[in-house]
């Protein structure tokens, strides 16, 4: 199941005033298994998604960087919360690009140092480093079941 909220132009696109959140089902799985492979397509979607409403909004310079992010936070929702729904957001709104991954599942996301030659535990590293070099904000709520970042445009 999938659900997405897209609040309609009512005139030419604004780069002030975007927003879309979109709701979907994941497979509820233990911390050993890997990606599943229709959640790791919906991760694709969502990154092509935030890219487009990027183009949209007239922020493609911003698509790379917002891919990446959208990337991490999603997979590491997926990966770690141990629940069975995502909602990913995104608003353009007052200067900001404003990303928010919500996942139901309390917990303590932390950047966590990856060993030198491992193939995973980069995610948050990666969120924290692209946020920091846009000069904006990134955070986690709703005890640790939302994790958020903000980018000034």
């Amino acid at each position: 199941m999938m659900t997405t909220a897209v609040r309609p132009p009512l005139a030419a696109p604004s780069r002030e005033e975007d927003a879309m959140s979109t709701c979907f089902a994941i497979a509820r799985r233990n911390g050993s298994e890997n990606l599943p492979l229709e959640d790791a397509r919906r991760v694709g979607a969502m990154r092509r998604l935030a890219v487009a409403r990027l183009k949209y909004c007239g922020l493609q310079r911003m698509s790379d960087d917002v891919a990446v992010i959208v990337s991490e936070l999603l997979t590491n929702a997926i990966l770690h919360s141990g629940g069975t729904q995502i909602t990913f957001g995104m608003t353009v709104r007052g200067g900001f690009v404003r990303i928010s991954v919500h996942d139901g599942m309390p917990g303590n996301p932390e950047i966590c140092p990856a060993n030198g030659d491992a193939e995973t535990g980069r995610g948050l590293y990666l969120v924290a480093s692209l946020v920091d070099a846009h000069h904006g904000t990134w955070g986690i709520g709703e005890a640790g079941a939302t994790i958020w970042c903000s980018l000034p445009l």
